[in-house]
């Protein structure tokens, strides 16, 4: 008994030490509230940037306020990975039902969940508000202020971001614009340390 004991504590002290070290502390992600825009670095380099949709009530963390709130929190846990494209999810969990893009009068969650968990006291409530990262089947609203306090993206893209960060990653959201220069470039250039700390 006394073994088994030791044997099971040794188990639990590895998985939380491999744990730790799979926290994704690589990438940083920042989205801005009036450019509707996310960047995406890998140890300061641009690697993404991608249109985005925050809430169309604005900015906050009150509970019941359906706000995108601010501040800088994390990736708290990762849903959906491997489901098909427009899976629609259905609390947090996939219901088989594909929802094509822009399907009339529909507007589920659907294809990836990123669970955000707030690090500030203002955003402090955000893993309990269910403050996701997530695909919408309104496509044609991203880039305007649309949801109901998640960041929506595109199905494609919320895959190709789920797939490129992990948990534990830094999620910002900040009411500063992207200097212009930045934004109105197609492609996202190689940004050096230097830039990304004018971004900051």
């Amino acid at each position: 008994m006394f073994r088994f004991t030791i044997r099971c504590l040794l188990l639990a002290s590895a998985f939380a030490l491999a744990s730790c070290a799979t926290r994704d502390r690589a990438h940083y992600v920042r989205v801005s509230v009036p450019d509707q825009k996310m960047f995406v670095f890998r140890k300061g380099v641009e690697v993404a940037r991608y249109d985005v949709s925050t809430s169309k009530f604005g900015v906050g963390g009150r509970a019941g306020s359906y706000t995108t709130p601010l501040g800088t929190m994390e990736v708290a846990r990762k849903i959906g990975g491997g489901a098909r494209l427009g899976m629609k999810f259905h609390g947090r969990r996939p219901t088989g039902e594909i929802v094509r893009p822009n399907s009339p009068g529909r507007d589920p969650i659907v294809t990836r969940i990123l669970w955000l968990r707030g690090l500030e006291q203002q955003n402090r409530d955000a893993y309990s508000r269910c403050i996701y990262i997530h695909g919408t089947a309104e496509e044609w609203r991203i880039g305007t202020p649309a949801s109901y306090g998640c960041i929506r993206m595109r199905s494609r893209d919320v895959v190709e971001l789920f797939d490129r960060i992990g948990v534990g990653a830094r999620v910002e959201v900040t009411m500063s614009p992207f200097p212009r220069q930045i934004v109105q470039t197609t492609t996202p250039p190689q940004t050096t340390p230097a830039i990304t700390q004018v971004l900051r």
